[in-house]
């Protein structure tokens, strides 16, 4: 599967309308339910603070979120991504734990325990309500980073370097099925922005 494809299947699966009724297996249901069989394993995942959650019922369903990739010990991009979503958690306030919530998920869940995420967390001053980093075992790990798109369309190129993808921010309304996805090189305001277009209807701006 080429990477554009790979792109204009996900950006099909969060375009206006997805919350209306689709076929899955030849049953109706809702598009927020499609996404979820599709996109959103209910996997368990370890949080830094050492608590066992499920991916969706626990840390996806009637949420907005934010989703990106990391490894503790990346000297590249992974300290300037979480730099900057300390910027933009500053920025969305107090609503950060409460009904807007950042994930970030390990792609070296062999190496990285609870105890060296937890570390990675204090060394980058994002430890506070409402930001969790996550790992759990490797088969299902991959099983995220593959549903969530954190992939190279080229096998080859992805088996050798899982990390390539450690700048997308993946970010959504669960209950109200709209997801999109920009770049982490982007200005903070302009990302936290991003994110409040999949806000609350009660809670955007006229």
């Amino acid at each position: 599967m080429s990477n554009m494809t790979r792109r204009e299947l996900f950006a099909s699966a969060i375009a206006p309308g997805a919350g209306k009724p689709a076929k899955l297996n030849g049953e109706t249901v809702s598009g927020r339910e499609l996404l979820r069989v599709r996109y959103f394993p209910n996997v368990t995942l370890t949080t830094h603070l050492g608590k066992k959650v499920k991916f969706y019922d626990d840390l996806i369903k009637d949420k907005i979120l934010v989703i990106n990739v990391m490894y503790a010990t990346c000297e590249g991009f992974c300290p300037i991504i979480t730099s900057k979503l300390v910027e933009v958690r500053k920025l969305l306030g107090s609503r950060v734990g409460k009904d807007i919530f950042f994930y970030s998920i390990t792609v070296k869940p062999e190496e990285d325990s609870p105890r060296k995420l937890k570390e990675y967390v204090e060394m980058h001053n994002a430890r506070g309500p409402g930001w969790f980093f996550l790992t759990g075992k490797p088969r299902d790990v991959e099983l995220l980073r593959q549903k969530l798109g954190f992939v190279d369309g080229n096998p080859l190129v992805d088996k050798e370097d899982k990390t390539r993808h450690s700048g997308l921010l993946r970010y959504g309304n669960e209950p109200l099925a709209q997801w999109s996805s920009c770049q982490s090189g982007a200005k903070a305001s302009w990302i936290a922005k991003s994110i409040l277009f999949v806000d609350w209807p009660d809670k955007k701006q006229s």
